[in-house]
């Protein structure tokens, strides 16, 4: 499949836009329009790309080889579905869904037509571009930070869908054991909502991994520390650097690289890869989003929410 692929998106607010730019500005890569409910937003956004605003999905979906859904994180299993029904691989933003049924549905349906579905924890591609999937070692504990200052965006989740999961999943990544044992305490702003939590993972091969999330901090912070047998790495996610105490050498430079300096890039390059067949995979599966959405309820379950 090495033709022009066609290429759709499905929410024009700021991750919508992220996707649309990437699209526009790949070879191989013809964006064709922006899908929205929110008709002036999506006609500002399609107007910015020169491409069309489509006020119908299908007939957005008909003019398309590929799509991305970029929408309310409550509404990512449903326009999943629908794109998978249609015909179309699907590159789903973070969560892949809500639910775990929504998401067996959708790997379900992706396998039933035989369709790629791509999920958007593109934190992976930071972690292949320092070299630290061919650590040979596992990890004994793994120690995530992530704070973010208070915003209007992605309130229909809990704070741990919006930003803890991308931690859970980069812990997921390190290890092939299940979770054990998971506890939680978190609190919100207002009743009924989840903005601030600790929560510690245990698994049945002795993995241990600490997580703290909030979206009402003063300040941003993205941070994981990781402990070896050997040594500890140090990561500084917004200064995108790191420090190693472990014998195993890692890429220093790994901001520098294509994907290092552009994560978002990379994963949808990886996932139109896998759609031309060139790659066996996107950087992450539905089934490894399903799997971090499975920690992910489970740590609300622990929290009480």
């Amino acid at each position: 499949m090495d033709h022009i692929l066609k290429a759709g998106v499905v929410g024009s607010g700021v991750f919508g836009g992220y996707h649309a730019r990437k699209y526009a500005e790949m070879d191989g890569v013809k964006l064709m329009g922006i899908f929205d409910t929110h008709p002036e937003r999506c006609f500002a956004m399609a107007e910015q790309y020169g491409v069309e605003a489509w006020g119908d999905l299908p007939d957005l979906l008909a003019q398309c080889d590929i799509v991305t859904v970029a929408t309310p994180a409550t509404t990512h299993a449903g326009m999943a579905l629908a794109i998978l029904k249609a015909g179309k691989p699907v590159y789903v933003e973070k969560p892949l869904a809500t639910s775990l049924e929504d998401a067996d549905r959708i790997i379900a349906e992706a396998a039933r037509k035989g369709l790629v579905v791509a999920c958007g924890h593109q934190e992976r591609v930071v972690f292949q571009a320092m070299g630290l999937f061919d650590v040979p070692e596992k990890p004994l504990r793994l120690e995530a930070v992530r704070r973010g200052t208070p915003s209007p965006r992605s309130q229909d989740v809990s704070v741990v869908l919006d930003l803890m999961i991308h931690d859970l999943d980069l812990a997921l990544s390190l290890t092939d054991a299940e979770p054990l044992a998971v506890e939680g305490e978190g609190s919100g702003v207002s009743p009924g909502s989840l903005d601030l939590i600790r929560a510690e993972a245990t698994f049945e091969d002795g993995f241990t991994a600490v997580f703290e999330a909030s979206r009402i901090a003063d300040a941003r912070e993205r941070t994981m520390r990781i402990v070896y047998p050997s040594g500890v790495l140090e990561i500084d996610f917004v200064a995108r650097t790191f420090r190693n105490t472990t014998p195993f050498a890692l890429n220093e430079n790994f901001n520098e690289t294509p994907a290092g300096r552009d994560p978002l890039g990379a994963s949808v390059g990886g996932f139109i890869d896998a759609v031309r067949g060139k790659s066996p995979r996107p950087v992450v599966t539905a089934e490894e989003a399903a799997r971090a959405l499975d920690l992910a309820l489970a740590v609300e379950q622990a929290a009480g929410f």
